[in-house]
């Protein structure tokens, strides 16, 4: 058994809370045990300059932490991201983008913003699975109101981490688990068992492919998980 009682393949409590905010063009609470980021997603009716005149479209996202989402103070990045925060960032938007036909944009941009509430291991797999949740929900409404004709996403998405601690792996790592483990692992993939991305350290001691297909399958299980809940809470929006 783990700290928190889990067994080694279980994912922490999972909760989705959608249309938190009321400005953004849409909005979600995503928790993951102990672990809150808000999603939201903005609408920019511009794309980047090597967009303009293509008639496609552009995701992309920013990450930060609010200054009490830790145990010590988070100072604001007020001069700049850190480089922590714009992997990350870059990561929330390259996976999105990966799941998306960009080309039934339009000449447009989404704005993904994932602020982490509270952080207890795993903010870039709960800020991927969450901002997926808000991105479909903006998505809705943009054809709702006619901005573009059609969904551009082609699959569902999802992130969960994965850690080796002493000869065994657990799934959805929380912070406690995190620092101590030997393999540290992040995968974001589709429902249909594609990989967008992968983030794989080995902290302590180098891992096998062997222990990498283990990881794997077992992020996948956690992956499926999370986009059945996903499913839930879209079918009811």
């Amino acid at each position: 058994m783990r700290n928190d009682g889990r067994a080694f393949d279980e994912i922490r409590p999972i909760n989705f809370i959608p249309n938190f905010l009321k400005n953004p063009l849409s909005s979600v609470l995503v928790e993951f045990g102990n672990t809150k980021v808000l999603c939201t997603v903005s609408l920019d009716e511009k794309v980047p300059p090597f967009l303009k005149g293509t008639g496609t479209g552009w995701i992309t996202a920013e990450y930060a932490f609010i200054p009490g989402a830790t145990t010590e103070r988070t100072p604001r990045e007020i001069m700049g991201r850190k480089g922590r925060s714009m992997e990350i960032q870059r990561l929330i938007g390259r996976t999105l983008r990966g799941v998306v036909d960009l080309s039934k944009l339009g000449e447009r941009t989404l704005w993904v913003d994932c602020e982490v509430l509270n952080a207890d291991g795993g903010t870039r797999s709960a800020s991927v699975t969450g901002a997926f949740i808000a991105l479909k929900l903006a998505i809705k409404r943009l054809i709702e109101r006619e901005i573009i004709s059609e969904d551009p996403i082609l699959e569902y998405l999802a992130g969960i981490s994965v850690g080796k601690i002493s000869d065994k792996y657990y799934l959805d790592l929380n912070f406690q688990e995190d620092i101590i483990a030997e393999v540290d692992a992040n995968f974001f993939m589709t429902e249909s068992g594609k990989i967008i991305e992968i983030q794989a350290t080995a902290e302590k001691t180098p891992f096998s492919w062997e222990e990498f297909t283990i990881m794997k399958d077992l992020a996948f299980k956690g992956i499926s998980e999370l986009i059945k809940k996903q499913k839930e809470v879209l079918e009811n929006e």
